[in-house]
């Protein structure tokens, strides 16, 4: 009964300490690395992001599209493990084991396009168009650079990592499922890069991005002044970001299931 008001409870306060020190700041950029960069970043991204906020600031429909997925799956989580932390270990339980899946790789493709976005903005690289290539403005959804492709894979693995290193400390695992562990760090870094390609894929394709001729920046709604760049006004940031997400966290779930399957599978035959 202790840890079922202990654990969120320190969860409720953590979030809240966040959101408040967030408010303060004008910006809910939890990680703080983009506000560890120098001043150079911020003053690239107001000369070419027709939307800059100082300080990054987001708002509610931001936050939930970045992490409604995955709060859902958490309270489940919860809910199934007896509000305890869990290994990933599917002869456990593969449907908890899945779901946790599900969490990480929800993150990992969020942070992977905050990553490629926000430190993209520092490459010297031409970005590209990812669906042909061709040279394109800084700030055309859609647009990618190595750089920004690096950065979601280390994005993905640091969620990876922090899931790895906490856990040490949270759970009780037997020695070899605790090694087993560590494979999610190279899987959420897959799943950082994958994120962030389908991201740029859908703002390529469905994000309109026209160069607005009075501003002289990237916009992202069509106009008088607006040259077309690419992509049909359907979808807007924040739906981009929430369509993008819901692949990650579901392939990672049919990732862990399919292990748990074979695991299984494995262990049949050799009876």
């Amino acid at each position: 009964m202790e840890t079922v008001v202990i654990q969120p409870s320190i969860a409720v306060l953590i979030s809240l300490v966040i959101a408040i020190k967030a408010y303060k700041r004008k910006s809910l950029d939890v990680t703080g690395a983009v506000a560890g960069l120098p001043r150079l970043e911020k003053t690239r991204k107001r000369s070419i992001d027709a939307e800059f906020k100082e300080g990054g600031q987001r708002n509610w429909m931001q936050v939930l599209s970045n992490s409604g997925i995955a709060s859902v799956l958490a309270l489940a989580v919860w809910r199934l493990a007896g509000w305890e932390d869990k290994c990933l270990d599917g002869k456990e339980s593969a449907v908890i084991t899945s779901l946790i899946g599900g969490i990480i790789g929800h993150y990992s493709c969020c942070n992977g396009d905050t990553w490629s976005s926000e430190l993209g903005v520092l490459s010297d690289a031409q970005p590209r168009l990812i669906t042909t290539f061709k040279p394109v403005r800084r700030g055309t959804n859609g647009g990618v650079t190595l750089a920004g492709l690096l950065a979601a894979a280390a994005a993905g693995s640091v969620i990876g990592l922090a899931f790895v290193l906490i856990g040490f400390f949270t759970t009780k695992c037997v020695f070899d499922v605790a090694l087993k562990q560590l494979l999610v760090i190279p899987i959420a870094a897959l799943a950082g890069l994958c994120g962030s390609l389908i991201d740029s894929l859908l703002g390529a394709t469905l994000q309109f991005s026209g160069f607005c001729t009075v501003r002289n920046k990237v916009v992202g709604k069509p106009g008088p002044t607006v040259k077309k760049i690419s992509g049909l006004n359907i979808l807007d940031n924040n739906a981009v970001n929430l369509v993008s997400a819901e692949p990650e966290a579901s392939s990672d779930c049919g990732t862990q299931s399919y292990r748990d399957f074979r695991c299984r599978t494995t262990e049949i035959e050799d009876l």
